[in-house]
């Protein structure tokens, strides 16, 4: 008897249980969303200098040392703080081992440098030796206030959901209660640099069109945020 009465105690709490975590609120499930485009102003672009012969003579040799500082002063001229411009990497004919294996050897270096002004970056590698240019390309880009941005495009995507769900209920003579989840649903978008001329430069044709840089346009990064909602009806 005592079993059966334990059983019955016990079978009555989880009945009880259950109840209790069936959520019996009524409730409307909105989304909202907001968006916008903004022009890229933080671009990391990728330059490898290398050293050239010139006519083909070994003993007219082009070094690393002029197309680098001809590179330096370029970005000082620019304006540019000299953090701008990195090293990436290098290699070099100062090992003796190197130069008695192939005397004509052909030191490269590669850097990267950060500009905000395409403007700029086009004065800066158009007063470098281009045949000197072995090749440049474009390795990422960003926008400086991205951030903040993102913050205020989630808190009116949360208010249009807000918004939408007040006058869906407010419709059927209900009241909007607070919000039981939100959930956010990432889209942004970094499309890749659009280029009215060929970015890379090679040192072989850098002689034609006198060391002109080339043209970028900036496909814009388009920001859009969705918040789905889910309140209580009241």
């Amino acid at each position: 008897m005592k079993k059966l009465l334990s059983l019955a105690i016990v079978a009555l709490f989880s009945v009880s249980a259950m109840a209790q975590q069936t959520d019996l609120r009524r409730k409307i499930n909105v989304s909202g969303s907001a968006e916008t485009e903004v022009t890229p102003d933080i671009i990391y672009i990728s330059i490898s200098l290398k050293e050239y012969l010139k006519d083909g003579n070994s003993k007219k040799k082009v070094d690393i040392t002029t197309l680098e500082n001809e590179l330096f002063n370029a970005v000082q001229k620019a304006g540019l703080d000299k953090e701008n411009l990195t090293i990436n990497n290098l290699s070099s004919y100062t090992a003796v081992a190197e130069k008695k294996k192939n005397p004509d050897y052909l030191a490269s270096k590669q850097y990267r440098l950060k500009v905000s002004d395409l403007n700029k970056w086009n004065a800066i590698i158009g007063s470098v030796d281009p045949k000197g240019v072995a090749y440049t390309n474009i390795d990422s880009y960003d926008y400086s206030k991205i951030e903040s941005l993102k913050k205020e495009l989630k808190i009116k995507a949360l208010q249009a959901a807000k918004a939408k769900a007040t006058y869906l209920v407010e419709a059927i003579g209900d009241k909007l209660g607070g919000a039981l989840d939100i959930q956010e649903i990432n889209n942004e978008a970094y499309p890749q640099p659009m280029y009215r001329n060929v970015m890379m430069m090679k040192a072989e044709s850098a002689d034609m069109a006198g060391g002109a840089a080339p043209e970028i346009d900036f496909k814009k990064i388009k920001l859009n945020y969705v918040m789905n909602v889910v309140f209580e009806i009241k």
